[in-house]
């Protein structure tokens, strides 16, 4: 099949070994690539009682189909294993130049098992697979450890923070980051300080008419308000007016959605004081990042949700000091997402006096020495390298830890969108924007749909968080996908054709027509909003359509949700604190994420039971269930009596 490179390489950390892991075409057709790929190898290899920073668990690192095709923002590579910070599986999709590198080297995925017995850099080639000794990189940060690796080559490192196993550490490649769950501590674990790739195979792609389709996607991405004027003007930052002026900003700690200092952390702000220019992803026509000045030095400037939480969230409004901080989380090589959240709760817990350590919101003179303290586990940072939910264990404050099954949540406030609320807690990764679905922006970001209501929420959500793991598993940036957005209506956001719009949003006919999208199977077209389908035919040969596209991602999505219930999980799991769903946020009466009614939509419109496993019917249809099947779960309702047709099955 065209597209791929052909070739999935596992490696023995533990033994240095390697050997090439069976992926066929069929694979191809039912799990693309990326994330979904990803899991399907994670639910075929891993027991479910492995611990996640042990020589049993594994890493895979997923391109897709249109990485390396020359398609627009197509430079990404999905980076999976099992989260030592939520004990599930964890994704994280990163841009950089490893992925792109990786399959000029002749491989469509990497496995890494196993442990090395002393500190390893792994080197690929087109020929050679070498395991070099990595003592003397040991200890360096993360833009040293790269720039002492072989100069032209595609780069993957852990910083200090992977090292000493910091529950959120993450991986790094270039100035980009696959940040989320933790994976730089199993990297830390396993010895394994840098992998760096260097190949010249050139990608082939089955239709030659496809450089003229691209060209046509990326004019219709520079012609879009979001992905052509938004984006690219102000980056993920010009979102953060818009937050406030809807009651989404996290303040406080998630005790408000408003902070009246917000203009002095916007993205115009950073925009006039700070930005030296513009700077994306290769093969990006967006071009969302930023480069800033620290230190007389031209780095990468913080996105939206580092601003949202080092600034509202821990009441600061000094920019200068975010861009300072974001250069040093990637230095030392953390996520900056759950730093800021560990940070913003152990502040309450200190002001309500349940912690003494020394944290206050709105005092930042101290913040650069935490971070540090953080990544080399020192002090008070042993703790806080642990993340929200251990603090919550050990130090009480269970309401107002902010967190979805382990996982710090990032910057949207979810009771000033209550779908993005749901999005969080059904998320498999835990409290994540993206795998929530990313609904915020119909609820107030770029549409304006109700955003205290319940209808049609459940619905939307999961369209979403199928349409955005397709993406994913192609090898492209979810930000493209913000074309389905009708251009005229947004901007207009005044017109009545734009409030006719956002009213269709919540009645009973587009409950219907997305019902119907949720449910097909197939749905034989490619919609000019929605290229991806016509996309990935073009450059695979694969039979591809809109429905089959949406069904690789919801396969995907229940395919990590099973992941997780072989690990335990629980309905009861996907939860939200009870200050987000128990208490009215500050200054906006009764606004409170209604989350069991909208867990209820959800499990029946995604076709789960009540306890939030997939039915049978379910797994049938997305040709899942002979994958060791329902009975492995549903075992635990029989109890002790369990049946010889079960464990038949079982076997």
């Amino acid at each position: 099949m065209k597209a791929y490179a052909g070739k999935v390489l596992k490696i023995d950390l533990s033994t240095q070994k390697t050997s090439l892991y069976p992926w066929t075409d069929s694979d191809r057709e039912r799990f693309l690539g990326g994330k979904v790929m990803a899991a399907k190898i994670i639910y075929d290899l891993l027991d479910d009682k492995i611990k996640p920073l042990s020589e049993e668990n594994i890493v895979v690192i997923s391109t897709g189909p249109m990485t390396g095709t020359g398609a627009p923002a197509s430079s990404r590579f999905n980076v999976s294993s099992i989260s030592p910070l939520t004990g599930l599986i964890t994704s994280s999709n990163c841009g950089g130049d490893f992925g792109l590198m990786l399959k000029k080297t002749g491989y469509d995925a990497l496995i890494i098992s196993g442990k090395a017995s002393d500190k390893v850099w792994l080197e690929l080639t087109e020929d050679s697979i070498s395991f070099h000794d990595a003592k003397s990189l040991w200890g360096m940060h993360v833009d040293q450890v790269q720039e002492a690796l072989p100069k032209r080559y595609g780069k993957l490192v852990i910083g200090p923070a992977g090292e000493n196993q910091v529950k959120y550490a993450g991986l790094f490649s270039g100035e980009r980051t696959a940040g989320r769950g933790g994976i730089g501590a199993v990297f830390g674990y396993k010895n394994l300080k840098a992998i760096a790739t260097f190949g010249k195979i050139k990608t082939q792609v089955y239709d030659s008419t496809i450089k003229s389709f691209y060209k046509n996607w990326i004019s219709k991405l520079r012609m879009h308000p979001l992905t052509g004027k938004q984006l690219p003007t102000f980056g993920t930052a010009g979102l953060l007016t818009i937050m406030h002026h809807n009651n989404i900003l996290a303040t406080r700690n998630f005790n408000a959605g408003r902070y009246n200092d917000f203009d002095k952390v916007s993205g115009e702000s950073l925009k006039e004081n700070h930005v030296i220019k513009k700077k994306g992803c290769i093969t990006c026509p967006i071009q969302c990042g930023r480069q800033v000045k620290v230190h007389d030095k031209i780095v990468k400037g913080p996105e939206l949700e580092t601003i949202g939480l080092f600034g509202p969230n821990i009441l600061n409004n000094n920019l200068e000091a975010i861009c300072r901080w974001n250069l040093e989380l990637d230095e030392y090589g953390m996520d900056s997402i759950s730093t800021a959240g560990v940070i913003a709760f152990a502040m309450e817990l200190n002001e309500k006096g349940l912690w003494d350590n020394g944290l206050e919101f709105g005092k930042i003179d101290n913040l650069s020495e935490i971070i540090r303290m953080i990544a080399y586990r020192e002090g008070i940072g042993n703790d806080l390298a642990e993340g929200v939910k251990f603090l919550s264990d050990k130090y009480g404050g269970h309401d107002f830890a902010i967190h979805s099954k382990g996982m710090e949540l990032s910057a949207y406030e979810p009771r000033g969108a209550v779908g993005q609320g749901l999005g969080y807690a059904v998320s498999n990764r835990g409290g994540c924007h993206l795998n929530a679905g990313y609904i915020v922006l119909f609820e107030g970001l770029s549409m304006n749909m109700n955003p205290y209501k319940t209808t049609n929420k459940a619905e939307f959500t999961i369209f979403s968080q199928d349409m955005m793991e397709a993406c994913s598993a192609a090898g492209q940036c979810v930000f493209t996908l913000q074309m389905m957005l009708p251009k005229d209506i947004l901007e207009k956001p005044n017109s009545g054709l734009t409030s006719v719009a956002n009213k269709l949003l919540t009645t009973p006919i587009t409950a219907f027509i997305i019902k119907r999208l949720n449910y097909m199977k197939s749905l034989p077209i490619h919609l000019p909003m929605i290229p991806h389908s016509k996309g990935i035919k073009l450059a695979t040969g694969m039979k591809m359509d809109l429905g089959r596209f949406k069904t690789i991602g919801e396969r995907g999505f229940n395919l990590e949700r099973m992941i997780n219930l072989k690990r335990g999980l629980k309905a009861s799991d996907d939860g939200l604190p009870k200050r987000l769903t128990h208490e009215a946020q500050a200054g906006v009466s009764d606004a409170k994420v209604p989350l069991e009614s909208l867990k209820k939509q959800f499990y029946a419109c995604r076709g789960w039971d009540q306890e939030g496993i997939p039915k049978e019917k379910t797994l049938r249809k997305l040709g899942l269930y002979d994958d060791q099947c329902l009975f492995l779960w549903k075992s635990e309702k029989l109890d002790a009596d369990i049946t010889d047709e079960v464990t038949s099955k079982l076997s």
